[in-house]
């Protein structure tokens, strides 16, 4: 169950901390390489790079398994810096302290991106002993814990004044964590949020400026103490259900167009965001501008929330109490009405939080979907950020996205596709289904030997699938003609 996925046992309820798992994990790919943001972090990480580096090289045995470490780490690297921190980031706080580092759950439970570098963790065991970080971590206490009573005052801050906003003291929130984690083998310029289960993190590494990324902490806690909320209200939540269907175009994360309780929570979320921001000489358009920019990425009920807040504001009435009528408040048909007039914008800003979904939901599973109901550029879409993101099966992103230029008649296109699937498919229908498309392409371009020659390899590959077995058998029989389509 999502509920599970690395949850922490009976942790505090609010915190700033360390964790010698996550200084693990940061070290280790600081050793192979990873140097983003190097020149604006804090002393301490170059530090401890200096120190692990000097223990490598003394000991042949930590040569050998940094070694094998690193040859991981390349071949998992992302061409975005910021995604290969957060493919460890997820990782490491799936992980049991040192010196196990063992995953706190099955592996077919941990988050996709901790999935997809999962294999790092043998390599990551024998590294943390033979190049003794233990005994560097331990050297090194007095300045972690410097740097959390530096931070300390600033962070209870934003906390404190998102639950005086809110009228909602999260004392009453029993069983579940906030934590903020701070460590300087990170990029400053990154903040890595996440929520699993019932607990929820921020991932920080303090710079030279010293300062805290205050907006994505104050974003995840609001999190801690929206979400449970929506779980109160399952009939209000599941009248807004039909807006998921005016969100379908919109380019923000997947999971808010087919999950009305998290759409509408995000809403709430960036509506308070916008009523917060500045201060009180902040101007009027400036908060309007992220309220407009926030519905246009598809949170549509943003401008309903930060009205509906304005009344809010000057009652008595703190969050929990008021939050039924906020949501009962919604007219679905006025709403509808208003997305109509709004214009997707092309992209949507990166989601801060990432939520605790299992590997087994994934996108290409909705690319899938999206093309068995007519919506190839949403199949595109996704199939393409599968691909980009490398954490899900490139053969089969490779298959839909041919898939989809055949829909649009690019043959060229969708030949390259179908090859470059051949080329890393391991999935037998993956396999034999691009063999039989394009033996229909060959035969389309009059080249029936090449034709041939992709059917009879589709039956080598596609022999226990009986829909495949008989497609490549025709088309052996017989060059394929697309079928004749009615005169518009």
């Amino acid at each position: 169950m999502a509920a599970q996925l690395c949850a922490a046992e009976n942790p505090p309820k609010v915190a700033l901390d360390n964790n010698e798992a996550l200084f693990t994990v940061l070290t280790a790919i600081n050793a192979c390489g990873y140097d983003s943001d190097l020149s604006i972090s804090d002393p301490l990480r170059s530090q401890i790079r200096a120190e692990v580096a000097k223990t490598v090289e003394a000991s042949a045995e930590a040569k050998e398994s940094t070694a094998v470490m690193c040859q991981f780490y390349a071949a998992h690297q992302q061409d975005d810096p910021a995604r290969t921190l957060a493919q460890y980031v997820s990782l490491a706080l799936c992980l049991n302290p040192p010196p196990e580092l063992t995953f706190k759950v099955k592996e077919t439970e941990l988050p996709p991106d901790a999935s997809f570098v999962s294999g790092f963790v043998p390599a990551l065991q024998k590294f943390y002993g033979e190049a003794g970080l233990h005994s560097i971590w331990t050297r090194h206490q007095a300045a972690y814990a410097d740097l959390t009573s530096r931070y300390h005052e600033p962070l209870s801050k934003v906390l404190f004044d998102t639950e005086v906003y809110l009228k909602l003291p999260s004392a009453g929130f029993l069983g579940r964590a906030f934590t903020v984690y701070l460590d300087p083998m990170g990029s400053p310029g990154q903040a890595n949020a996440r929520n699993y289960g019932s607990d929820y993190y921020v991932v920080i590494s303090p710079g030279t400026n010293s300062s805290l990324k205050i907006d994505q902490i104050r974003h995840t806690y609001l999190h801690y103490l929206l979400d449970p909320l929506a779980l109160k209200y399952p009939a209000a939540i599941s009248h807004l259900k039909p807006l998921l269907d005016n969100v379908k175009g919109a380019p923000m994360d997947e999971s808010f167009k087919t999950d009305a309780s998290l759409l509408t929570t995000e809403c709430l979320i960036r509506a308070i965001e916008a009523r917060n921001i500045g201060t009180s000489k902040t101007p009027e358009t400036q908060r309007q501008e992220l309220v407009q920019r926030s519905a246009e990425q598809g949170f549509i009920l943003t401008p309903y929330f930060y009205q509906a807040l304005l009344k809010f504001e000057k009652s008595p009435t703190g969050l929990r109490l008021a939050y039924g009528d906020l949501i009962s408040g919604i007219d679905v048909r006025k709403e509808q009405k208003s997305v109509a007039e709004i214009k997707f914008a092309s992209k949507a800003d990166p989601e801060l939080l990432h939520l605790s979904r299992p590997a087994d939901t994934k996108l290409l599973i909705t690319a899938e979907q999206r093309l068995s109901t007519g919506d190839p550029e949403g199949a595109k879409k996704l199939a393409q950020q599968a691909l980009d993101e490398k954490k899900e099966d490139p053969g089969r992103a490779l298959f839909i996205l041919a898939q989809v230029a055949t829909m649009n008649r690019d043959m060229q296109g969708a030949r390259n596709y179908f090859q470059q699937a051949l080329g890393v498919a391991h999935e037998p229908k993956v396999v034999a289904w691009s063999h039989i498309y394009l033996g229909r392409i060959f035969d389309l371009q009059e080249d029936r030997e090449a034709a041939l020659d992709q059917y009879r390899a589709a039956l080598s590959a596609g022999g226990s699938l009986p829909e495949a077995k008989a497609a490549a058998e025709h088309g052996i029989e017989q060059p394929y003609e697309p079928p004749s389509h009615p005169q518009q």
